[in-house]
């Protein structure tokens, strides 16, 4: 019996409608991972799919006419952009925060690392108009383009029934968040191990992680395990001890004059992008409370041996600083003074370096097979971004 995967369905997709006709849109999720939300307004179709992944790879919505989203979310690094510490947009211009991967983004019930967007469908119009990713001043641009070209005509007239005027920046993003809920991943070591119970997936390294992840490390508090999936995340916010401490003097006081301005999200979005300090502030650009101060999402740590560097600003590069920081209580230099704002339950592990050494080799036990080879594949040039 023919079996239809999230890759294969993506890979057929970008063959076009003719190819899709018989293939189901949306397969069963891989194994650790739960059923992908899809909205009841957004459902998924192969055409649509298609559609998304070519919007989410033309150049063409940029001012430069250079930079897609693709550019930020690459395919062969596990759809980030390292080894940059903070993602470069327009004319090599540098923004203040990391690329996300887009793997197993459609699970996430806020997008951006402070939850700004809601949704992927309102995380995709953003990039577009920021001044320091792709640079637009409005979405005219896109709509003029999709509009009038004789590849898009077609395509959003199958998929959405609509053209020329009609089309607007709601299928444009529908289409894109389409294409971004099959990048979903799972299957890995940790998985074969934990939910299908085959001994052998893991060695003896990373068992001993594991054992340390669930129990003396907590990092199964924020990187959540369920009975039978696991998304390794929360979905909440919490302040780590990163980027605040920089800030930290004046955190309060930058936080009052934020709040003073009433900024609108969309000011929101590009503010955060282009001002570091207000950056660090975090989660509390969004929700205007205090008790967010220098606040981020926890990420899943799916893949994460493919997307150094980490933290919402790129500063740690290895995933044994991160262990590293995590046992020194939120702190990255052992001894140096824990900020005023950092979540509680953040304290001293005092786990060994043999111990640390574990975790990580843990981390390296939640790479799914498929990005692991296309990793492999983009760093022998086989692949170009």
């Amino acid at each position: 019996m023919k079996t239809t995967t999230w890759t294969h369905l993506v890979v057929l997709a970008a063959l076009g409608a003719s190819a899709l006709a018989a293939e189901p849109a949306l397969p069963p999720p891989p194994l650790g991972l739960p059923p992908v939300p899809v909205p009841a307004d957004n459902p998924q179709t192969p055409e649509k799919i298609a559609l998304g992944k070519k919007l989410f790879e033309d150049k063409r919505f940029s001012s430069t006419g250079k930079i897609a989203c693709a550019n930020c979310h690459v395919t062969e690094k596990a759809f980030t952009d390292g080894p940059l510490k903070t993602s470069k947009g327009i004319n090599d211009l540098t923004g203040t925060r990391n690329a996300p991967t887009v793997v197993n983004a459609a699970y996430f019930t806020a997008q951006f690392w402070d939850g700004r967007s809601p949704s992927l469908e309102d995380q995709a119009l953003h990039p577009f108009v920021n001044p320091v990713e792709m640079g637009l001043k409005d979405h005219q641009p896109i709509l003029a383009l999709v509009r009038t070209d004789p590849e898009y005509q077609p395509a959003f007239e199958q998929v959405f029934g609509k053209k020329g005027d009609a089309i607007t920046m709601k299928e444009v993003t529908q289409a894109i968040a389409s294409f971004e809920r099959t990048q979903i991943a799972g299957n890995s070591p940790f998985d074969r191990f934990y939910f299908s119970g085959e001994e052998k997936a893991l060695n003896a390294a990373q068992q001993r992680g594991l054992a340390l992840f669930i129990g003396k490390g907590r990092c199964v508090s924020c990187h959540v395990i369920e009975q039978t999936t696991a998304l390794f995340t929360d979905h909440r916010f919490h302040n780590v001890g990163i980027g605040i401490t920089e800030i930290q003097a004046d955190a309060p006081a930058l936080a009052t004059e934020f709040l003073k301005t009433r900024a609108t999200l969309a000011e929101v979005d590009v503010k955060v992008l282009s001002d570091k300090r207000t950056s660090e502030l975090g989660r509390l650009v969004v929700t205007r409370t205090f008790d967010d101060i220098g606040s981020f999402k926890t990420p899943t740590l799916r893949n994460a041996a493919l997307t150094a560097p980490y933290m919402h600003d790129g500063s740690l590069k290895t995933l044994r600083e991160v262990m590293v920081h995590y046992n020194n209580g939120g702190v990255t230099k052992k001894g140096a003074k824990v900020n005023d704002f950092l979540s509680g339950g953040i304290l001293p592990l005092e786990l060994t370096d043999k111990e640390l050494d574990d975790l990580v080799a843990f981390m390296d036990a939640l790479t799914s097979p498929e990005l692991a080879k296309a990793g492999k594949a983009g760093k022998k040039g086989e692949v170009k971004p």
